[in-house]
């Protein structure tokens, strides 16, 4: 791999192929795009095939159309999670917001690639100027997350908190919020195991890991999101197919009204709860 001439597609192809990466072809252009220098390509190649995850070694993932920056260490944002994006705006759009900015929470953020994602379909020009039609935070317990989606969000003037849950949230801002979106984790512990050694090796635990049943999260937000969002307010959770029946269960026991959603082009699955 140290070679001075640059490695020609095919041959990054073949490399992908032998080491049992599925989207060899994209991630080969991929790849070849983002390497300045043949060394460099080489270099990324190499970790490529020793099995680091994509996304940590180019420093971005393509989420909703943008290139969401990502740290190595830092859970990289899934294509399922942008039907969650597709959800939130949707809530947005069905309520006024009595003239007032919408404030929206980006729970358990990872990269902030959701709030970042709907910061950018929110924005619109005026004249010379970026108006931002809604307000985020984001918030999520591990430190070199917050420091990736502080980078992510620092264009729309988000505010990032580094703690567990709502712990590091301002207190000024209980029922204040008109949107809380999370991709909690939801994994089952006992399935850690089974995960793609590029997640389970190189992604924080807590970023993967739901508990016994893969809802614990679910539980914990659901029964402390109602002091946090406005009345009216709608609470947003990844889940899956399977899933997802218990966690409405979850936020149905706190008060909310609950649906399903699904989205098979995207295999995407989220509950939303909404106050009184």
């Amino acid at each position: 791999m140290g070679q001075s001439t640059r490695l020609k597609r095919a041959e990054i192809v073949a490399a992908l192929c032998a080491a049992g990466c599925v989207y060899a072809e994209e991630e080969a252009a991929i790849l070849d795009v983002s390497a300045a220098t043949a060394q460099e390509l080489a270099h990324m190649l190499a970790r490529r095939v020793e099995g680091y995850p994509l996304e940590h070694i180019v420093g971005w993932a393509l989420f909703c159309g943008l290139h969401i920056a990502v740290d190595p260490g830092v859970f990289v944002p899934r294509r399922r999670s942008e039907y969650l994006v597709e959800r939130a705006l949707a809530v947005l759009g069905s309520h006024s917001g009595g003239g007032t900015l919408p404030r929206i929470l980006d729970l358990c953020c990872g990269s902030g690639a959701v709030g970042t994602a709907i910061a950018t379909a929110l924005v619109f020009d005026a004249g010379a100027a970026r108006v931002m039609a809604c307000e985020v935070h984001a918030a999520d317990v591990d430190r070199a997350a917050v420091v990736c989606a502080t980078k992510n969000l620092a264009p729309f003037g988000s505010h990032v908190y580094w703690g567990d849950l709502f712990a590091p949230i301002p207190a000024l801002l209980r029922t204040r919020f008109d949107l809380i979106v999370a991709n909690a984790p939801y994994v089952p512990s006992a399935a850690i195991a089974f995960m793609p050694p590029e997640a389970r090796i190189h992604e924080p635990d807590a970023a993967l890991n739901g508990g016994r049943d893969g809802l614990e999260l679910h539980r914990r937000i659901a029964a402390t999101a109602p002091d946090w969002l406005r009345p009216g307010g709608s609470l947003l959770l990844e889940s899956s197919l399977r899933q997802a029946p218990v966690s409405a269960a979850i936020l149905a026991a706190h008060g909310f009204s609950t649906s399903i959603s699904r989205s098979a082009e995207l295999a995407g699955t989220v509950v939303t709860g909404t106050l009184p």
